[in-house]
């Protein structure tokens, strides 16, 4: 494995490194020089960081009247020469290098100076390629659960740790009954669902909350083991709906093909065995899937697959597992609403126990003072059933529908989502209807038989999707305005809540030519931000006060699907250097953020501001760590490398600069 970006450069016996000024020795590569790694890695943690966070970064301050922080570093090597490094990202770089020689067990090592002076944009590109993917790698299975069990969010009554087997996977539930005899250390209970989970059922776990099982492969030889999948990453240590496709991307991107099928993989035994794809693999999540992108998913991966038999059973199951959760889930009852669109709805029951305590603290005290109660009598009366609060009972169905979204929290679906038909997920759906009709029509020759003895055509789906687009133009297109948006079919109006959502059609291909110019046109300027796109307008989401706080999803945050979605959706209309625009700014603003934090790579960012220091509602996964990240975050990853096949080399060559966009683009 390539080892993650350092930085050293040897003139004689001494050197100085400032801006981009770079020496090098006289046969034009950089030195490398052997030092003592723990004297090394204390004498350069104490000299520059000096806020003690074990990292170094541009907020590191210099210590007056003392050369701590100043932001130059002697290094000895082992022979007893001296080699300085200087500047912040060379400086952390150096760090990073010395930690995974420590790791490593290794008293002495040669640091490379042309790792430590590798540019930002390959230092990043290579590190989520060659560290990031492997870190965010998890199974479960005997090697892999001490790991998940040691999830923060893991707090059970009894203080046992949870694996939950679906009814019919008796090879599932005999395997991890053997793992919880053999080690008994892991604390560890197994249990069979039941045939048929009920909200009920489900809400009866909330005390003891565990994971949920996934594919497991039997070799020939009989050893078992679970199908490995990437996780978002941070305090997220279990395989995520709608993060999957996204990573999938980059995995693919990066060449590791068989980890992205893997992915795929587990899917479609969640489909198999869950009713649908999970929110997330643990119980609490039963109730609720998330956005539908499996279908992209699964022939992104197929790309990249051999056209022999072996894939074309593959595709199969994929297909029969795609259409299976369409009929049965999101044109279920629950989701299908009276327009022929769907909603996103979780029917689960009472405050989802995924959240981190107090977050409706504000919440059960307005009602508590309705009620004269104080809050925390209130809160234990209402949870344990003991208050029926129709009002509250609405708030969480709308809440948890709103997390189905993937958009928690965001103003555009907070108070009334499970009363929306939304553009995102209708989008999606379209998409999905377009994808089967795909497989069928490439892979089975436009017909193909499942195995429940129907017979499915291509034109069957392309029909379908006719229709979606009729009834989103019909609810969701505003011609006045030039922009999609949800529709609530309770009231039946649209909202006027502007979020980058209103792009999912470009990227679905739902959406016309004049739609598409119109929402360059009308919403682009709305959205586009130095960052990127940004989640809402400041408008739509509204002032920021005591009673309505600060939203992840909303204005000024940025994430990494928006920006993908869009980037792709624009590009496929023929606005391709729009998008190329769109993804340097994202690039940029993850690039800046990296070189002046440690390598930081952020779940969300201020797309004003470009800053990964962001702190709303849950902070920002992936900017805590000591010394050094060995995960980034998994969609951010992902989009990094996704993001550098829209630039040219040229563009490459300005981001590793560092010159911002706004000296790059004139439009």
């Amino acid at each position: 494995m390539k080892r993650i970006s350092l930085a050293l450069v040897a003139l004689s016996t001494t050197l100085l490194i400032s801006g981009n000024a770079i020496s090098r020795s006289k046969d034009n590569e950089f030195a490398r020089v052997e030092v003592l790694v723990r004297p090394t890695l204390d004498s350069l943690v104490a000299k520059e960081d000096t806020d003690g966070d074990k990292r170094i970064t541009i907020d590191d301050p210099h210590i007056p009247g003392t050369d701590r922080g100043n932001k130059r570093f002697w290094i000895t090597s082992l022979d007893g020469k001296k080699y300085e490094v200087a500047e912040t990202y060379y400086l952390s770089n150096l760090l990073q290098a010395l930690k995974l020689d420590e790791d490593e067990g290794k008293d002495t090592a040669w640091i490379e100076g042309r790792e430590i002076f590798e540019p930002p944009v390959e230092h990043i590109a290579q590190s989520i390629k060659d560290l990031y993917w492997d870190g965010l790698t998890r199974r479960i299975d005997e090697s892999g659960l001490e790991k998940i069990f040691k999830d923060t969010k893991t707090h059970t009554i009894d203080g046992y740790n949870y694996v939950y087997v679906p009814h019919g996977d008796e090879m599932a539930f005999d395997y991890f009954d053997s793992i919880a005899v053999k080690h008994p250390d892991f604390k560890m209970k197994v249990v069979r669902l039941p045939e048929k989970v009920t909200p009920k059922y489900v809400e009866s776990l909330n005390d003891r909350a565990g994971i949920l099982s996934l594919k497991l492969i039997k070799s020939p030889d009989g050893k078992i083991e679970g199908a490995p999948f990437v996780v978002p990453g941070g305090r997220f240590n279990e395989m995520y709906g709608w993060d999957s496709y996204f990573i999938t991307l980059g995995l693919l991107q990066d060449g590791r093909f068989s980890l992205a099928k893997s992915m795929v993989d587990n899917f479609i035994y969640e489909i198999d065995n869950y009713g649908k794809i999970l929110n997330a693999n643990r119980t609490y999540y039963l109730t609720r899937s998330q956005p539908p992108f499996f279908t992209s998913m699964a022939l992104a991966v197929y790309e990249h697959l051999p056209r022999d038999s072996a894939t074309t059973v593959w595709l199969k199951e994929v297909l029969e597992a795609a259409i299976r959760q369409y009929k049965s889930y999101w044109m279920g009852p629950e989701h299908l609403t009276w327009t022929g669109l769907s909603r996103y709805y979780d029917d689960g029951i009472g405050p989802p126990p995924e959240v981190e305590p107090g977050r409706y603290d504000y919440l059960y005290a307005e009602y508590a003072k309705k009620y004269g109660m104080d809050p925390k009598d209130f809160e234990h009366e209402y949870i344990s059933g003991k208050l029926n609060v129709p009002a509250l009972n609405k708030f969480f169905t709308d809440d948890r529908s709103m997390r189905e979204s993937g958009h928690d929290a965001s103003y555009r679906l907070q108070y009334d989502c499970a009363e929306l038909v939304t553009v995102d997920l209708n989008s999606l759906l379209y998409k999905s209807e377009t994808n089967i009709a795909r497989i069928i029509s490439e892979g089975f020759g436009g017909k193909v038989k499942l195995d429940n003895g129907k017979l499915e055509r291509a034109s069957t789906w392309e029909q379908k999707a006719e229709k979606r687009k009729e009834l989103m133009t019909k609810y969701l297109w505003n011609e006045k305005r030039g922009m999609f948006f949800d529709y609530d079919f309770v009231d039946r109006k649209q909202t006027d809540y502007v979020s980058a959502t209103t792009f999912y059609p470009l990227w679905a291909g739902v959406a016309t030519k004049k739609q598409a110019e119109a929402l360059v046109k009308n919403a682009l300027p709305l959205l586009e931000m130095p960052g990127g796109i940004v989640g809402s307008t400041e408008e739509s989401r509204g002032p920021i006060t005591k009673d309505h706080p600060q939203t992840q999803w909303d204005y000024p945050f940025g994430w990494a699907p928006h920006q993908m979605l869009v980037w792709r959706g624009l590009k496929d209309y023929g606005f391709g250097k729009i998008a190329q625009e769109l993804a340097y700014r994202w690039l940029y603003t993850i690039t800046i953020n990296a070189y002046n934090y440690n390598g930081t790579i952020a779940e969300k960012y201020d797309m004003v501001s470009r800053s990964s220091q962001v702190f709303a509602e849950y902070g920002n996964v992936g900017t805590k760590f000591s010394f050094i990240t060995r995960q980034g975050f998994g969609w951010t990853n992902a989009s990094y490398v996704v993001g550098l096949t829209y630039l040219s080399k040229k563009l490459i060559a300005d981001l590793d600069r560092l010159i911002p966009p706004e000296w790059v683009f004139d439009r």
